[in-house]
């Protein structure tokens, strides 16, 4: 049974955006002023930001996640033809708050109330997750807010991975591990941890070799397949 495959775990370590944090929101609050390039703009946003991360671990050029998403937005907004000093400032501002997807903040508190450690393991710089966690009101429902800057380079880099567990003090096997990005997801269970995908934008399965041991729609179905009801 895939909840067998999550009897022994002592932590649940979460990615933040697109997981805890609606990465689209930003772009959200300015959709008026981009107009019916909104989305897409938002989508090459995300796109180019999770590119540019695998190329600078890649060449070994790295520098923290809010010069990777400002290079990343200045592209985007080049692509449609935005040229809006103001605004960029604006979505730049705008992505240090993020909007938590619903029901974050619930299912940290069920966690907590059963004993379970609770982390964050991002590719965020410091400053970034910690005006994240602030805004969203989940500091005090987290152990640990752990940053990529500790080891200079970005998901899925092992090293990554390796964080959570240096930190945390459990073996990867007893650490459960949120993602919606499908790579992420494959990532840590190459790692050795549980995983556990949550699925939010209805991904296909990435052709890898580790897989996800469960495959979740929002995190609400993360306690259960935790045993807790």
């Amino acid at each position: 049974m895939t909840q067998d495959r999550f009897s022994n775990v002592k932590a649940c370590v979460f990615d933040a955006y697109g997981t805890l944090f609606d990465v689209h929101s930003a772009v959200g609050r300015h959709k008026p002023r981009l107009g019916k390039d909104a989305d897409a703009v938002s989508a090459l946003w995300r796109t180019k930001q999770l590119e540019y991360t695998w190329l600078r671990s890649l060449m070994s050029r790295h520098v923290d996640f809010w010069q990777v998403t400002g290079d990343a937005l200045d592209y985007a907004l080049d692509a449609y033809d935005v040229h809006d000093p103001a605004l960029r400032d604006e979505l730049m501002q705008a992505y240090l708050s993020l909007a938590p997807y619903p029901e974050v903040r619930s299912v940290l508190q069920r966690l907590k109330q059963h004993g379970m450690r609770t982390a964050i393991l991002s590719n965020g710089s410091p400053n970034m997750l910690e005006a994240a966690v602030a805004g969203a009101g989940i500091a005090k429902l987290l152990d640990a807010v752990l940053s990529v800057e500790d080891v200079g380079i970005f998901k899925p880099d092992p090293r990554v991975y390796q964080l959570a567990v240096d930190r945390l003090g459990v073996a990867a096997g007893e650490i459960s591990f949120q993602s919606s990005n499908a790579w992420d997801a494959v990532a840590a269970a190459t790692f050795g941890m549980r995983v556990a995908w949550c699925n939010r934008f209805g991904q296909r399965r990435e052709r890898l070799t580790a897989q996800p041991d469960a495959e979740l729609k929002t995190l609400d179905e993360l306690p259960p397949l935790l045993g807790f009801e």
